[in-house]
């Protein structure tokens, strides 16, 4: 097999590798069937029994709660931005919340602007998307449809530590960047949704954890697609399912529990990488300067600047040499960002410590 880097990407991003390799194994038959996954009617038992065991899996590690439907969709964050305004607010006289903490955020507001009344409830664009709302700071609706948060936000590297109080609203959230990567009350939320290219699968993937009474919301005139209760009615099945890919997510959630056996385990695994890479930052003198505030930074999506445009470049480029790879910051941001997800080893979160401190030197 060829050598394989240290792959920082912020999304397609790193697999575990035992889940790369089983794919392998089985990519052109599954042993017994003669078939590759690829190729199974989504309708036939093998598949079925597959698909049903990444949805065990799934409902296994996140305690999901009678109370909620689990369903594989596609289309990614985008899609959903569209279908939870049309599910939730279109055709009603509610108002939805948006807590804008960077830019998917503001991403998603402009889709639900398109279906019924918005109402921003806290907007960090003032400090460049750097901090998250403290509860007092959040402007919310008291009867509203529903308040939406993303929980990490990937190019500017905060995350929600804890859910904001919502009351009686159904709470909504893009859990896209760090779903699986530590424990989540589902019965907390009205709706969860994660593309899966961050921590659960491959893209083309995008769990929805919904809470069954909300599906009954939707508008009548709404395309079939976009129409939750379609889909949880025939168990994820309304059109062709991402066979492949469900497929891969059910070796990522195999993976987690073999591996680690609960969302606590790969949660501490999770903050010690992160915590290697800010000391690294906190303890440069100001050679590396982080995005975030401290206390809201992201697990998940490490960003930070060195002193210059050119610095950051030569940076980039020496990680590059040494088989450290996809670490340049966003467009919108700049500098550097270290996606550090599930699959992410501690070796390479280890290695990328080391070279910040020898390029420091």
């Amino acid at each position: 097999m060829p050598e394989r880097v240290f792959n920082f990407s912020a999304g397609p991003a790193v697999m575990p590798l035992p889940v790369l390799e089983e794919a392998q194994r089985d990519l052109v038959a599954l042993p017994g069937v003669g078939s590759s996954v690829m190729e199974l009617s989504h309708r036939g038992k093998t598949y079925m029994d597959i698909h049903a065991d990444a949805k065990a899996r799934l409902v296994s590690l996140l305690n999901v709660p009678d109370t909620h439907e689990v369903l594989f969709l596609q289309g990614g964050s985008r899609l959903q931005f569209s279908m939870i305004p049309m599910n939730l607010l279109k055709g009603t006289d509610k108002t939805a919340d948006y807590v804008l903490t960077g830019s998917w955020g503001k991403k998603a507001l402009e889709e639900a602007v398109k279906e019924g009344k918005t109402n921003v409830a806290w907007d960090g664009k003032p400090s460049n998307y750097n901090n998250l709302p403290s509860q007092s700071d959040l402007k919310l609706t008291s009867d509203a449809a529903y308040v939406h948060i993303t929980s990490n936000e990937t190019i500017q590297g905060v995350q929600f530590q804890s859910e904001p109080e919502v009351g009686n609203v159904p709470l909504v959230s893009d859990l896209s960047s760090d779903f699986l990567s530590r424990p989540v009350d589902v019965s907390k939320y009205g709706i969860i949704y994660a593309c899966a290219q961050k921590n659960a699968g491959p893209a083309g993937v995008t769990v929805v954890i919904i809470r069954k009474d909300l599906m009954a919301h939707a508008s009548s005139d709404l395309p079939g697609y976009m129409v939750y209760r379609n889909h949880a009615e025939n168990d994820s099945m309304w059109n062709t399912p991402p066979t492949f890919g469900i497929y891969l997510l059910g070796l990522v959630c195999k993976w987690l529990q073999e591996e680690f056996g609960s969302l606590e385990k790969i949660q501490a695994q999770n903050e010690a990488k992160a915590q290697l890479l800010y000391d690294a930052i906190d303890q440069s003198g100001g050679f590396y300067t982080g995005h975030a505030v401290p206390e809201v930074r992201s697990k998940m999506n490490v960003t930070f600047k060195l002193g210059d445009d050119q610095s950051d470049k030569k940076f980039l480029a020496a990680a590059n040499e040494i088989g450290l790879t996809q670490l340049g910051g966003h467009r919108s941001v700049g500098g550097v960002r270290a996606s550090i997800y599930n699959a992410m080893p501690v070796e390479g979160v280890e290695k990328l410590r080391d070279f910040m401190l020898e390029f420091k030197k």
